[in-house]
């Protein structure tokens, strides 16, 4: 995610959580791909997701495996995304190398937020972020998804939460706009 920022010289990484029942969607903008970057959005993930989240799908980027740099290339379980895993009970697993339909979900959703970067022009890296957040509402809240019944992520979940509560950490809430 490059766009043109005038405060801004430095690139900076979205990373993308969602949800393959709901479309639930969880985002945050990075200064970095690393390890720490990976592990600070796991963090933030479990602790915004009103979902238990049992597993989770990367890629297999440096910043969550060492896949590749392992002997055998398999992963070793010692890198830091894998431990963190590990200690919130979340099985990790890993889309297979250069196969990035596996992860198709993601893969659409920041296409859109490709297309919103390209159409859009910001002032400021915070005029950046508000953007991007404000859209995250907006496609959570307010945008039907096909593949889920032509309903929002928050309905969906909401409806899940009602057939399946032992699924769910917290109760989910619908949010009135995008100015809330």
């Amino acid at each position: 995610m490059a766009p043109a920022v005038p405060d801004e010289t430095l690139r900076r990484y979205l990373f993308v959580a969602i949800d393959r029942a709901t479309r639930w969607v969880f985002l945050h903008i990075y200064g970095d791909m690393t390890e720490h970057s990976s592990v600070d959005f796991l963090r933030r993930l479990k602790l915004a997701s009103p979902i238990k989240i049992a597993k989770i799908l990367t890629d297999n980027g440096s910043q969550f495996t060492d896949r590749f740099t392992a002997k055998d290339k398999k992963p070793s379980g010692r890198h830091a995304f894998d431990k963190v895993c590990a200690g919130m009970g979340i099985e990790h697993r890993l889309a297979p190398p250069r196969h990035p339909q596996t992860n198709g979900m993601v893969e659409r959703f920041n296409g859109r937020i490709s297309e919103l970067l390209q159409q859009t022009r910001f002032d400021s890296r915070a005029d950046l972020e508000t953007t991007l957040l404000n859209y995250l509402k907006l496609y959570n809240h307010h945008i039907p998804q096909r593949a889920i019944g032509s309903t929002t992520p928050i309905k969906a979940l909401k409806e899940w939460q009602l057939r399946k509560p032992e699924l769910f950490v917290k109760r989910v809430y619908d949010q009135t706009g995008l100015d809330s």
